[in-house]
């Protein structure tokens, strides 16, 4: 199914293992290159900026492709112009397959052509059906699915990830109001479904290929969850789909189990992570405990913004600066120790900031617990005898 040849996959995988080692300062840059030179690897990019770069030429491309076909085949068109943008998916399909086999992965050529192909698909299935919303999210799901198991494009993961949540909410549109009511409900179970799956998978996973694309399906299911029991979600939601006016000292139906819900999913998060020691669920945690506070006060703001702005930013600082004095001086389990296999210095450049606000010196110790000799003669480690 994978276009790419597995051992340049493999290959490439070590270089960015090694690149790793050579920001940690194991190896130097010396050795780095000698170990990419020793290994073929397919065309790819790890600069931001020069991939945007080549997705943008690439875009250029793909649509240049399209406007001549347009124009040499305007004619014999005519009036069935949905065929056309059928053609223009088709030849975003075959030149993803094109430039995946010229050994082009994550370059930015073959990202504007696997993305061009499906937003055309998706348009030109619209085109057809009259815009059903259930058809085309059904299929932009198994053509999402194909690309990233036939390309490995992590992006597709995600596509497919939204499309078959789309999939699943305009059928739920389908069951009238019955369905856009328990809708929430249905959200959180079908996050929780994806989550096991995607947990007990990545143990038993014999292609470690897959294995971003999975972790990437484990992550966006915890977000799902959380959004799905979210008061404000789930009151503008209600608002929107269901046209039900929600009158002044009135709530919406479940109101205390929202409320709940909206704090004690990400405080779970949080607690979870640290013990499992799961660094993007930690960060998960924090953003949704942060959206949390921004619901309350979506409706309740008991504070003017700036106050309420000064005494959080004064909480913050103040956990901040207890943890990182419980935590700088362990070095095993939770830590505060800097990781030497990540590019940035947060930590540090933490630690000087709150050393530097509170006026704080670091601790030199002058003392020494070394016991010298009793310095009667000549040296002041000497006795003076032999």
């Amino acid at each position: 199914m994978i276009v790419y040849d597995k051992v340049e996959l493999e290959n490439l995988t070590l270089v960015e293992e090694a690149h790793s080692l050579k920001e940690a300062s194991f190896i130097d840059s010396e050795q780095y290159k000698g170990i990419s030179r020793q290994l073929t690897i397919p065309k790819s990019s790890n600069n931001l900026l020069i991939r945007l770069a080549f997705f943008i030429l690439g875009s250029f491309l793909y649509s240049s492709i399209c406007g001549f076909l347009t124009l040499i085949s305007e004619n014999a068109i005519g009036e069935n112009f949905k065929v056309i943008v059928f053609l223009y998916a088709t030849i975003g399909f075959a030149g993803a397959e094109v430039l995946t086999r010229l050994k082009f992965y994550g370059h930015g050529l073959d990202d504007a052509f696997i993305w061009g192909s499906q937003f055309t698909l998706a348009v030109a299935i619209g085109l057809l059906t009259d815009g059903n919303e259930i058809i085309i999210a059904s299929i932009i799901t198994l053509t999402a699915c194909c690309s990233y198991l036939r390309y490995l494009h992590l992006a597709m993961a995600l596509l497919f990830c939204l499309a078959l949540t789309a999939t699943l909410t305009y059928a739920m549109f389908e069951l009238g109001s019955i369905g856009k009511t328990v809708l929430p409900f249905v959200m959180m179970i079908f996050a929780v479904a994806i989550y096991f799956i995607s947990k007990t998978t990545l143990p038993k996973i014999t292609n470690p290929f897959y294995y971003k694309g999975i972790s990437l399906a484990n992550n966006f299911s915890l977000i799902l969850f959380y959004l799905s029991g979210n008061y404000l979600v789930v009151r503008e939601l209600s608002v929107l789909l269901l046209g039900a006016a929600i009158a002044p000292n009135t709530d919406i139906r479940f109101a205390f189990f929202f409320y709940g819900f909206t704090f004690v999913v990400p405080l779970f998060y949080l607690i979870y992570s640290i013990l499992k020691k799961d660094r993007i669920m930690l960060w998960i945690g924090f953003l949704a405990l942060g959206f949390s506070i921004y619901t309350i006060r979506f409706y309740y703001a008991i504070l003017p913004i700036e106050i309420a702005l000064t005494l959080g930013g004064v909480v913050l600082f103040g956990i901040t600066y207890f943890i990182i004095k419980k935590l700088k001086d362990k070095e095993t389990g939770v830590t505060f120790m800097p990781d030497r296999l990540t590019k940035t210095n947060a930590f540090s450049n933490a630690e000087i900031l709150i050393s530097s606000q509170l006026g704080l010196k670091p601790e030199i110790t002058t003392k020494s617990n070394l016991e010298f000799g009793g310095g009667e003669f000549s040296g002041g480690g000497s006795s003076g005898e032999f």
